[in-house]
């Protein structure tokens, strides 16, 4: 096939432009000679040229003008290497840039580090910006006054916007093979990218103007807009759905790599032909944004081959596509040799447009240097040297001369002279650029001293090499003598190391410096800090590829660590300052708790909020702890080392605080963060355990590849499925609350239909004091504080509620306004039933009345008098309200006695101390014994008569039908002590003894040996069914105990059911939890005495068997390192803080 015909077809891209060439010429397998005398002659220069001082791309493209020369100028030319050459130079000008700048421009952005991005974006704007606009004006404007060709404004700027175009291509490499630091690197780098899209832009607009097109001002801007926006979007829309196509893509390295590749190519080709806009920097956009948001998603040797396949593919480009200008420079000059002859003074103008070219970029860098020093990292007057001798041309600006020259063919608007010269000028600049400037930028960075290690890098370094010694001399103990071949010299061995062998006198310490060296003692410090924060990141690393950490949450700790390794210098670590918005709740999650939002997604979003900070709070403290022993072990005890590895600690305090936290508060999501943890730990391993028999050659290919398949499926199971936290349904919510769980089914049903869930963060309000009480809240997991303004009690440490609590019933009960304000202290996960419910419910039975009273007074006693009661946990206070109390209904006139050792309650009603003042009590009130010893309420201290709640009296008048309860608080003291001496003696009790299991079985008895396991395990079970697991005891709400209904308390108000009926009662609570919802009731009856007036009866000997049952377990909970043992009521100050 001619090369006519498919410069006539539809292809985007001409692949030459010259169909009246030589046979050889027009057949296209010559081009493959090219490509592979390319890659020959540079990896020979690669070979040849290293260790010395010549860099790579500058021998590229000498190489590259030789073989220009060689085939252009001589009669004879090269044969069919020539006509491969001249196959390659005749490329479209736009399929060259397609071809390689993709590749080029996405390794470039995507090797990039997001924190260097987001401090030196503002200076690449700059440079970007006003510089490449500065640039071609002062380029334009000293070719139009200086240069005797009588180009227009419009050629002039053209010019000048092609070579106001740093390459990318030829900054980069040159760049990483002299080894630059970081941050100037960053600059220069994303200046080039960012500036030789906008380059491009302005050479577009000029070149539209040049061939007659007309722009206004808004014509103008609009152009500049759509280009570059236009552009990033395209990028950001192909980086989403990369990203997102990747999230599907399970451990396949292969067609992870080939998406990066092919997506880089498509969003190039998309924007530049398809929505006319920048390719360039659409896909600088992507290769940032595959940098910032998919980075981690490559991990172990996935990550390894992505680098490696991306380092092959720039190496290539780079050779092909400098040698392949050095080729197009020579062409250029050649072929137009006639008219430099005619016109010898063009060499003198191309050297003085090279002055022109580094003036402009002297004002350039001057001109924005003020705002260059103030954004991101700063730039000394040293920086900004090389960041103006760095300002490479290459082969983006030579490909656009091309497109000049290939149009001034064929245009009125062009000459072909000036097309001529276009070539020659910028093939001159690309070359003297790269010889000048490049060959001499190392020389440059060491007459600046910008090529040395600091001090303390070098004594690092020499510590360093001490050490290796010593490794080197234990591994030669080891291996030194062979049993088979005999011993080494060690002599000899050194000579070979010489690696080693250079140490400048002594070992001396790192970070040993002298006290009065204030300045040497700063810069260990910060250098101890880096290297510390240096071993939190790789710990992160380590963690993702072990799958403790998902890829959100590293992305977050890696960019925590950047942002504290700039801050080091001044600050303490502080890489948990960017952890903290992360782990607490931000600003618009308030949003969730409106009531337009559903329930199950606040709760869904909540949960998910929460096991991210938990996986932030338990990766940092890990990191930490990894990276403070590696620092230990490398430079031990030193002065400077300890103080940074006290800083490490202290921070990790707060997450320690944290997760304790949310053990109290919301246990499951710990449990299911740890579950997901263990259970790719265990895939791993396994998946390694297989790794190794296939080494080893103990199973065939056929044997490998259903197990390691298998692994594989439950890995991609455990990511797209893992275990989520769930809160409790509201049906096991109510059947395993004490209060709710012992209402009979009939009523049950019903209210768990009409029960709202709701999710709210802390800080909210529940209900406030004094409002109309509209509803109860049922608190299942998380804490509640409270406040008031007529409670003024002072001696309330811990005033929270915690989940369990049933809170607002008894304003409920007695229809008065809340008496409390009710604040989240943490996230609240609850449930809310209206009043109406409650009122519906005792009306459809009148029996529960006394049920939801002896409910009430739990919260009322912890409000009334936590100086009693707020010791006590939610368990102690049920057991008293059921064991150790009475509650009685009397009428107008009765006398109520208060006996010694005891408190009472004030339900409802009013009564009249018989007292000398004859003080009137209203409901509700506190009831205390006038005389005795009232020490178990701390009366002497706690000043509970100046308190407006709070009475002392022997006897009292019933003034109107009231409601009282009264504690015995000797006895439930008595019973406590004997409890606790119970758990001490179960304590030192011998422990069942536990069946050892082995790590491996031998493989001829596995069938035999597997099955008699699971028979003994079976035996265990059996034996021991009584037992509870570790992770059944874990419970949020307790096994339910329920009594016959006690006689009437007063004689004359005969409304209590008689002990015939079948009430419900309130039941006493082993523990607060959740899970104990699956537990099976354990039902205990006993009866109360009818005489309020008579010493409350002493616990039968079934109840002592039963407390001593309930310690038993106790202990041996407590010492069983797997449980998870939660205080429910414990004093907790969970702050899932809103992020400032």
């Amino acid at each position: 096939m001619k090369m006519a015909a498919v410069a006539e077809g539809p292809l985007p891209y001409v692949f030459v432009e010259n169909p009246s060439g030589t046979p050889d010429e027009d057949d296209p397998v010559v081009s493959i000679i090219f490509f592979g005398l390319c890659m020959v002659l540079g990896i020979a220069s690669r070979h040849l040229l290293g260790g010395t001082r010549v860099p790579y791309t500058v021998a590229l493209l000498i190489i590259g003008i030789g073989l220009g020369s060689l085939e252009y100028g001589t009669s004879n030319g090269l044969g069919k290497i020539g006509a491969g050459i001249r196959l390659w130079a005749n490329i479209h000008p736009d399929l060259l840039l397609a071809v390689f700048l993709p590749a080029l421009l996405f390794e470039s952005s995507f090797s990039m580090e997001l924190h260097q991005i987001k401090r030196c974006i503002g200076q690449m704007f700059l440079l970007a910006g006003p510089g490449v606009l500065i640039s071609t004006f002062c380029l334009g404007i000293a070719l139009k006054f200086t240069f005797p060709y009588d180009w227009s404004w419009k050629t002039s700027l053209l010019l000048g916007g092609l070579l106001s175009a740093t390459d990318p291509v030829a900054v980069v490499a040159l760049l990483k093979e002299l080894g630059a630091s970081k941050k100037l690197s960053t600059i220069i780098e994303g200046e080039s990218l960012m500036n030789d899209g906008t380059a491009i832009v302005v050479y577009q607009l000029f070149y539209r103007m040049v061939l007659g097109q007309s722009f206004d001002v808004g014509d103008i801007i609009k152009f500049l807009t759509k280009v570059s926006v236009g552009a990033v979007g395209i990028g950001v829309a192909f980086g989403v759905a990369s990203v997102l196509w990747l999230g599907y893509i399970f451990n396949d390295t292969v067609i992870e790599i080939a998406l990066t590749l092919a997506v880089s190519y498509i969003a190039y080709f998309a924007a530049q032909d398809g929505a006319d806009v920048s390719g360039v920097l659409a896909v600088m956009t992507l290769g940032m944004f595959f940098s910032a948001v998919a980075k981690t998603a490559f991990k172990g040797e996935s990550q390894q081959s992505l680098h490696h396949f991306w380092e092959m593919v720039a190496y290539i480009a780079n050779t092909l596509i400098f040698i392949l200008s050095g080729v197009v420079i020579a062409e250029g000059i050649l072929h137009s040799k006639h008219y430099f002859e005619s016109h010898g003074n063009s060499w003198g103008y191309l050297i003085l447009l090279y002055v022109f070219v580094q003036v402009s970029r002297i004002i350039v860098v001057g001109a924005l240097f003020p705002s260059l020093r103030r954004l991101g990292y700063g730039l000394d007057w040293k920086e900004a040297t090389i960041l103006v001798w760095a300002g490479l041309r290459g082969a983006v600006a030579l490909s656009l001369s091309l497109s000049v020259k290939r149009t001034s063919d064929n245009s009125p608007y062009i000459s072909q002279e000036t097309g001529t010269l276009f070539i020659f000028f910028t093939g001159g600049i690309v070359f003297l650029t790269l010889i000048i400037n490049g060959s001499t930028t190392q020389f440059v960075l060491h007459l600046l001293d910008m090529d040395k290690l600091s001090t303390e890098k070098r004594r690092v370094l020499e510590y360093a090499k001490y050490e290796m010694t010593n490794k080197a001399r234990e591994a030669f103990d080891d291996l030194g003598d062979d049993e088979e071949l005999g011993p080494a010299d060690w002599h000899t061995v050194r000579r070979y190391i010489r690696s080693i062998n250079h140490l400048e006198g002594g070992q001396p310490h790192p970070h040993d410096v002298p006290e009065s060296d204030n300045n040497i003692h700063a810069m260990n410090l910060k250098d101890i800090r880096v290297r510390l924060l240096n071993g939190v990141q790789a710990a992160y690393w380590r963690m993702l590829e072990e799958g403790r950490i998902t890829q959100t949450v590293a992305n977050i700790l890696m960019q925590s660590v950047d942002e504290a390794i700039d801050l080091v210098s001044h600050e303490h670590l502080c890489d948990w300052k960017g952890l903290k918005t992360h782990v607490h709740f931000p600003h618009h999650y308030r949003f969730l708790s409106m009531n337009f939002f559903p329930k199950k997604l606040t709760t869904y979003f909540t949960v998910e909020r929460l096991e991210l900070a938990c996986y932030v709070c338990a990766a940092f403290l890990r990191a930490h702890r990894i990276a403070r022993r590696e620092l230990h072990d490398f430079i031990g005890d030193s002065e400077i080392a300890s103080l940074v590895i006290r800083e490490s600690e202290v921070e990790g305090e707060e997450a320690k605080q944290f997760l304790e936290e949310v053990r109290d508060a919301f246990p499951q999501v710990l449990h299911v963060v740890k579950t997901k943890q263990v259970t790719y730990s265990i895939l791993n391993h396994l998946s390694d355990y297989v790794k190794n028999l296939e080494k080893v050659g103990l199973l065939d290919e056929k044997e490998l590849t259903h197990l390691h398949d298998g692994i594989q499926t439950d890995l991609k199971k455990l990511l797209r499925n893992p275990p989520s936290a769930k809160m409790p349904k509201i049906h096991d919510l109510i059947n395993g609350h004490p209060l709710l769980g012992s209402l009979p089914s009939a009523i049950r049903e019903p209210l768990g239909s009409s029960t709202k869930e709701m999710t709210k963060l802390r800080g909210l309000t529940i209900y406030k004091e004094g409002s109309k009480p509209n509803g109860i809240w049922l608190i299942s997991n998380g804490l509640v504080k409270w406040t008031s303004k007529s409670l003024r009690n002072k001696h309330s440490l811990h005033p929270v509620f915690s989940h369990g609590s049933t809170l607002g019933l008894y304003e409920v009960l007695v229809g008065k306004p809340y008496i409390c304000n009710i604040i989240t202290d943490s996230v609240v996960h609850c449930f809310f039933v209206e009043t109406e419910k409650i009122l519906s419910m005792l009306r459809t039975d009148p029996n529960i009345d006394d049920l939801l009273w002896q409910e009430s007074v739990i919260v009322i006693a912890k409000l009334l008098f936590p100086q009693t009661f707020e010791k006590m946990t939610m368990q102690e206070v049920r057991n008293l309200v059921i064991e150790h109390s009475i509650m009685h209904i009397y009428l107008s006139g009765e006398i109520i006695e208060m006996p010694q050792h005891s408190i009472g309650f004030l339900l409802e009603g009013y009564i009249k101390s018989q007292d000398a003042q004859q003080e009137m009590v209203t409901s509700p009130a506190v009831l205390l014994p006038s005389c005795g010893d009232a020490s178990f309420s701390n009366l002497e201290a706690s000043g509970s008569k100046a308190a407006s709640f709070c009475h002392q009296g022997f006897q009292y008048l019933v003034e109107g039908r009231a409601r009282v309860i009264i504690f015995d608080m000797g006895t439930h003291e008595t019973h406590s002590m004997l409890r606790r001496r119970s758990s001490s003696l179960v304590s030192h009790s011998k422990e069942l003894p536990r069946v050892q299991s082995r790590e491996h079985c031998g493989l001829m008895s596995w069938p035999e040996h597997y099955y008699m396991q699971r028979r003994h395990s079976h035996h265990l079970e059996g034996s021991n069914s009584q037992l509870s697991k570790p992770w059944v005891r874990h419970s949020s709400y307790p096994r339910t105990r329920s009594y016959k209904a006690a006689p009437p308390q007063s004689r004359s108000y005969p409304r209590v059911p008689s002990s015939s009926s079948r009430a419900p009662q309130l039941v006493s609570v082993q523990s607060e939890g959740a899970a104990t919802m699956d537990k099976k009731p354990r039902v205990k009856e006993f009866t109360r005495s009818p005489d309020f007036r008579a010493p409350l009866r002493q616990p039968s000997k079934k109840k002592n068997c039963t407390a001593k049952e309930s310690s038993d377990k106790s202990s041996d909970e407590s010492s069983d390192d797997n449980g998870l043992i939660v205080r429910i009521d414990s004093p907790s100050s969970l702050s899932f803080r809103m992020a400032s």
